[in-house]
């Protein structure tokens, strides 16, 4: 079993939640950070102390307050600190449980359980802490339900990236060099007006920005 826990969520009752799982389990030496910042620096710290968290249990959003804050997401908390710290296991803990954002997190190789945060939340998280301490992965069942779902739009690293950059008001070439950057292929500009001409038809729609709303309104992106 895991015997120190990082906990990255921003609301305290979700906070005392997951405390009372962890205690239950026997976990007792739990951290836990209202911001991504924070968390980060708290394992890094560790890192450095050579006594790293052997469990980050994170969730995907964290409201914006007066703190201006570098890592904005816990998708991107996760990323940066497996990075750091490869050995490290995670489980989302999170309200979002589009398939979209849900196979994405899996598909990076980034996470070991996924739990909706609903009804039966910390029943499934109790049983995702378990199977992880195994080294099995796990998700909750709603999860597993939104996964196997019939006719799951999906978008890859490209299509999602280059709709991405257009909504933050990018232009094309930017977009180009951006890509360049991460290393995401194709990165041409011909390759980048193909795709979104195609998704434009796709998504029916008449304008890039129409695009934009779309697949927002589909969470997509």
């Amino acid at each position: 079993m895991f015997k120190k826990v990082l906990v990255a969520e921003d609301m305290d009752s979700i906070n005392q939640a997951v405390s009372i799982v962890l205690k239950d389990i026997g976990i007792v030496d739990v951290s836990h950070s209202q911001y991504c910042d924070q968390a980060w620096l708290k394992a890094k710290k560790d890192i450095q102390d050579n006594n790293p968290f052997d469990l980050l249990i994170c969730d995907l959003s964290f409201k914006q307050d007066f703190r201006k804050e570098k890592i904005t997401s816990g998708q991107e908390l996760i990323s940066i600190l497996k990075n750091e710290d490869p050995n490290l296991k995670v489980i989302v803990n999170s309200i979002e449980d589009h398939p979209q954002t849900v196979r994405d997190l899996w598909n990076s190789g980034n996470i070991d359980a996924y739990v909706c945060k609903d009804r039966n939340g910390l029943k499934d998280l109790k049983e995702a802490i378990r199977c992880v301490s195994k080294n099995k992965k796990y998700n909750s069942p709603s999860i597993e339900k939104a996964l196997t779902q019939k006719n799951l739009l999906s978008l890859n690293e490209f299509e999602i990236n280059i709709v991405k950059y257009l909504s933050n008001g990018y232009t094309q070439d930017e977009i180009e060099r951006e890509l360049k950057k991460k290393n995401i292929k194709p990165s041409s500009r011909s390759a980048i007006e193909k795709r979104l001409k195609e998704l434009r038809e796709e998504f029916k729609a008449n304008t890039n920005p129409h695009l934009i709303g779309i697949m927002k309104d589909l969470k997509l992106i």
